[in-house]
């Protein structure tokens, strides 16, 4: 029952960092006079939010059948699935903010209010450092955890391709809210307008795609291996009963 709770609170944990987020690019939009609207519409397109709120949906989802099928040994299916997809990205995620991205310029940048500042630096670590150390943890430790088919990789990498896809066509047609460029793109290095051009922007996403492909992996390996090894102490020990959540 212990991983019911968790998860509902690594779900509550990133809902925290979402609506800190989201304080911190209200209070820009109005401190600066920008668009309030396409403000929130780029907010809500970074690939840190999209990959939150998912992860919240799965976690949450995840508790709630754990909490009301206590005597059942694995999660189903479609749980496993949720997890894996959210997990890779995440993980992936948190490795390129922190390597990438980390003391980049923020949304707090010029406010006068130390709660504004404290909010934004209260999301950056909860969605890029918190969400995917729980999510690694989960796949390494949480009970019940279901191995999954190696074809389920494709529907891994689903949302970040869809995700990539829609940011760079809509980066073009998207002004930047502070109206210095006619464009706008959540993270530097997708956008070509900087050094390298289009050549130094779909670089990295070939790199990060390979990434994301080889961490899915990797969580796969893992969920399989650790249904292996549960499926082995049954076989060997028919005392042991169902895993406990």
């Amino acid at each position: 029952m212990r991983w019911s709770w968790l998860r509902l609170g690594a779900a509550a944990a990133g809902l925290s960092g979402v609506v800190a987020g989201y304080v911190v690019n209200v209070d820009r939009a109005t401190r600066q006079g920008q668009d309030l609207g396409l403000v929130l519409a780029n907010y809500f397109s970074m690939f840190t939010i999209v990959s939150a709120i998912l992860s919240m949906v799965a976690l949450t989802a995840a508790a709630t059948w754990s909490y009301h099928h206590p005597g059942v040994s694995r999660e189903p299916f479609g749980i496993a699935l949720a997890l894996a997809a959210v997990t890779g990205p995440v993980i992936l995620l948190g490795i390129v903010f922190n390597v990438l991205l980390r003391g980049a310029p923020s949304g707090a940048a010029l406010s006068d209010s130390p709660g504004i500042a404290l909010m934004d630096s209260y999301a950056t670590e909860v969605l890029h450092v918190v969400l995917p150390l729980y999510l690694l943890v989960d796949l390494f430790f949480a009970t019940r955890r279901r191995g999954l088919p190696w074809w389920t990789l494709s529907v891994m990498a689903g949302y970040p391709i869809v995700w990539i896809v829609y940011t760079m066509v809509r980066g073009e047609l998207t002004p930047d809210p502070s109206s210095a460029n006619q464009w706008w793109y959540p993270y530097p290095f997708l956008d070509p307008h900087l050094a390298g051009g289009w050549v130094s922007a779909f670089t990295y996403i070939a790199v990060l795609t390979v990434a994301l492909v080889g961490i899915g992996a990797g969580v796969i390996e893992v969920g399989r291996f650790r249904e292996r090894r549960a499926t082995k102490r049954v076989d060997t020990n028919p005392k042991i009963g169902a895993l406990q959540a």
